[in-house]
This record gives C-alpha cells, structure tokens and sequence, in this order.
C-alpha cells in the first residue's frame, strides 16, 4: 500500500501543471523566474476571465462540505448498519481532519505570511482571508482529504476525478488572489502528508482493536 503514495502525489502534481497548462495558458517552466509568484499571481489573476470568479468561489468553498461528508457518512452508515468498524473509521477520519486543520493552523500563525494583495497593490481579490497565507488552508484540507479516500480507494475512477478537484480547489485560491503559488504547494504537501500519517495510523489502530 506504501507503493500507491509516490503515484498517488505524482498524478496529483502532474495533473495540476496540466490543468494550469491546457486551460489558462502558463508555461510552467518559465515560472521559476525571478519574481516568479509575482508574475504567477499577475498572468492567474490580474488577467483572469472574471467570468469564472462565482465558479472559483464555489470550488474554494466546497473544500469543508466535502471533507466533512466523508466522515458524516460512513458515521451514519455504521449506525444504519450497526456496524462498530465502520464507526470506529468514521471517528479516526474524523481525528484526521481535524490533525490537518490543527497543523495547517499552527504552520500558518508560525511564518506568519500577509497575504499576496498585502504585498501587491495591483491585485484586487475576489475575496479576502484576514489568517496568514502560508500554507492554504483550503488546499491542505482538499489534499489531505482526496488523498485519504484515494489510499482507502485506489481506484482510477475515484484518484481521476479526486486529482481534478483538487487541482481545481488550487487554481482558484490564487484565481481569487488570496494565495501564493507556495501557498498552495505547501497546502498540498501537507495535505498529502497528514492523509498518510492517518491513513496508516488508522490501519494500526484497527488492528490493535480487531
């Protein structure tokens, strides 16, 4: 099971170039510039399709209900079903996430980063954050939880649509100009590394019990 972890990051990373690649035109290469997350931020949002903002807006929202109705669900399955394993999974899930939310926290008040249109004038965000910017929040949590159901479901119809969205949920934080590129690459590592550190500590734990 350790051997999915690396495919399951690599297809995620890949599919975000991609999806930055084919549909807003970046040459990702040329990113690593000097001012590189300023040039990002500029060609993401300063020239984006302002038709896309309520669609940006609803994918960057939708981060919580979908983290949380995982959880929701297989607590209400397990008590439809009596089933105490099933129960037990939906509380360490649940710990999971909130693990996520705490680190993500802490990592944020620790480097204590403004946010991007703090620094840059020229950007007018979709919307505002008043928490520092390092790592994304909404990232972290998308990553974590698309992680952690592709490790308990490693099949390509749930990592092929898991690896969309949360590329997608990426995209738009910085489309709405309230997040660095490495915002979002530390968002996504940590949420990466939270979903396996919980995905293997919930295999040991159900295993101590059975």
């Amino acid at each position: 099971m350790i051997n999915i972890v690396p495919k399951v990051l690599k297809n995620y990373t890949l599919c975000f170039l991609l999806f930055l690649n084919t549909f807003f035109g970046i040459n990702v290469p040329q990113i690593f510039a000097q001012n590189w997350e300023h040039k990002i931020l500029t060609d993401l949002h300063t020239n984006r399709n302002t038709a896309y903002d309520p669609v940006g807006k609803a994918i960057s929202f939708s981060v919580l209900p979908i983290s949380i109705a995982w959880p929701v669900t297989e607590f209400g399955v397990g008590l439809l079903k009596k089933d105490k394993e099933r129960l037990k999974n939906a509380a360490l899930i649940s710990l999971g996430l909130f693990a996520n939310i705490g680190l993500t926290q802490a990592l944020k008040y620790s480097f204590d980063r403004g946010r991007p249109y703090a620094t840059y004038p020229d950007l007018d965000p979709v919307v505002f954050q008043n928490d520092p910017s390092f790592p994304s929040g909404h990232t972290s949590a998308a990553f974590h939880t698309a992680t952690l159901i592709s490790l308990h479901y490693p099949k390509w119809y749930v990592i092929a649509p898991a690896s969309l969205w949360v590329s997608s949920v990426g995209y738009s934080r910085m489309h709405l100009g309230v997040h660095y590129p490495t915002d979002i690459l530390a968002g996504a590592i940590t949420g990466a590394g939270t979903a396996f550190l919980s995905f293997k500590l919930n295999k040991w734990l159900m295993k101590r019990w059975k």
